[in-house]
Formats: C-alpha cells, sequence, structure tokens
C-alpha cells in the first residue's frame, strides 16, 4: 500500500490508537471552523485599493521625490547625470548609461525624470542652487559692485576645485549653441543675466568714482565674460600652468582703483 499522504483534507493521526477513527474528523471540523473566522476578518477583493501609479507634477517630476527617500534617490539620478553629461557630453549621454551608473532600472530612472531633458534641467537647476546658497545669496549688483566682484572672483577660485562641474558647463555651452538643443534657452539667459549683473555693477562703482581714469566701461561685461570662458578652457587644458582666479582678479585690479576683497 502507498503510504497515505498528510495535509489538511488528510491529517496525521494525534492520537492514540483508540481515537484513531475520531482525530482526522475532529480536525477537520476545527480547520473550517477557524477558516471561516479568518475569512471573515479579510475584507473583500472590491475594498482592496489598487497600486496607483506614481504621481507626477505638471513639470513631469515624480512626486515621491517630496519624500526623504525619494529625494535621496533622485539627486544620486542627478549627480550620475552630472558626471556623464560633463565626461561625454548631453548627447553621447544615454538614459541607459546613467541608470546603470546609479544603481537603478530605467524604467526607475523614468519614475523621477520621464525624459533626458528633464534631467538636464534639474542638473543645471541644482548646480546654480548651490552655487547660489554658496556664493550669491542676497546679493544686488546695483547696490555694491564692489561686493558683487568679490563674490564673482570667489566663484573663479572655487571653481578650480570642481574640474567637472567647469568641464560641464564648457561642454554644454558649445554643444547649446544649436537652437534645438534643450539647453539652449538655459545658456541664453545665463549670460544675458550675468552679462546684467556685471554691467550694473560696473556702473555703481563708476558713478562712485572707483573706476580708473581712461577705463571704458562700455561693452565691458560682455569682455569679462569673454576673459572668464578663455580661463576657463585654457585651465582645462592646462591646469597647472594656468590660475583662473589670479588672472581675473589682476584685470579687476587694472580696471579699478580699489583691491577687490
Amino acid at each position: 500500500m502507498a503510504p497515505a499522504t498528510t495535509s489538511i483534507e488528510n491529517p496525521p493521526f494525534l492520537f492514540d490508537s483508540v481515537h484513531q477513527v475520531k482525530a482526522p474528523r475532529l480536525l477537520k471540523a476545527l480547520v473550517r471552523r477557524v477558516s471561516s473566522m479568518v475569512l471573515t476578518t479579510l475584507p473583500p477583493c472590491s475594498a482592496v485599493e489598487p497600486a496607483k501609479e506614481p504621481t507626477r507634477s505638471r513639470e513631469g517630476r515624480s512626486m515621491s521625490a517630496g519624500y526623504p527617500k525619494g529625494r535621496r534617490r533622485r539627486a544620486e539620478i542627478v549627480e550620475a547625470a552630472f558626471a556623464k553629461f560633463a565626461s561625454v557630453g548631453y548627447r553621447n549621454a544615454s538614459m541607459v548609461q546613467i541608470a546603470a551608473d546609479c544603481g537603478v532600472s530605467r524604467m526607475g530612472l523614468a519614475h523621477h525624470f520621464p525624459t533626458k531633458e528633464a534631467l538636464l534641467a534639474a542638473v543645471l537647476e541644482e548646480r546654480d542652487r548651490v552655487n547660489g546658497e554658496l556664493f550669491f545669496a542676497g546679493f544686488d549688483a546695483t547696490a555694491d559692485g564692489l561686493d558683487y566682484f568679490s563674490r564673482l572672483a570667489r566663484v573663479v577660485e572655487y571653481n578650480a576645485t570642481v574640474p567637472e562641474l567647469v568641464r560641464l558647463y564648457a561642454m554644454l555651452s558649445v554643444e547649446a549653441a544649436d537652437p534645438a538643443h534643450p539647453a539652449h534657452a538655459y545658456f541664453v539667459n545665463r549670460y544675458t543675466n550675468i552679462r546684467r549683473d556685471i554691467r550694473d555693477a560696473l556702473g555703481e562703482l563708476h558713478a562712485r568714482g572707483l573706476v580708473r581714469p581712461g577705463v571704458s566701461i562700455a561693452g565691458a561685461e560682455s569682455d569679462l565674460m569673454a576673459l572668464l570662458d578663455g580661463l576657463q578652457v585654457q585651465w582645462l587644458l592646462d591646469p597647472a600652468s594656468v590660475d583662473m582666479g589670479t588672472r581675473f582678479r589682476r584685470r579687476l585690479s587694472e580696471m579699478f582703483l580699489v583691491e577687490v576683497p
């Protein structure tokens, strides 16, 4: 004979030989009783809410970014994208590569950033936020031009410690010369705003009589921007030979009657 199988419907004998016949019947009754009690505590299927798709904001960002875990993951993705864009450029970087670099799936990346354009915008937004907090919180170029140039000089010196950041902006600014590039408007606005601030700061210093005689400030904002961009490219190519902070401060000392702190 084949051995009897053990299951809820065919339980093993739990008592001695006198009760071998009654034990299975007692246990079956007990199982049915417990099952009915358990089932009455469970909600019907219609009462269980189905899993929801992640909610997104109008800008396309996952609303889970508002939670600590979501914010951490989002920051990791932005850092990975920053490194990838800085090393190979925006157009040569793929979302698959970025997802692999930060240890998430392609779908996991899309949960936070549905498009590469949205990810690029987040990278630029984060870098502007960090620089703003570090150097330009509460500044007013029209109120104190010397303070503005002091802050700008510190940015230039700081950039010498973050080659990846300088490389990112150098690469993107060239790529974004194409009007079809997703960062084109960003860089147009960026240069427009920086030139405006430099122009305002120069005007404030000129009004106080702190610009050296013979120095024309007309169009000088574009000259200073060209100097900064050129210094950055030269420094990327040969950092040991180019001191961006020193060269920029030297140029300012040639323009102003006072030393920039």
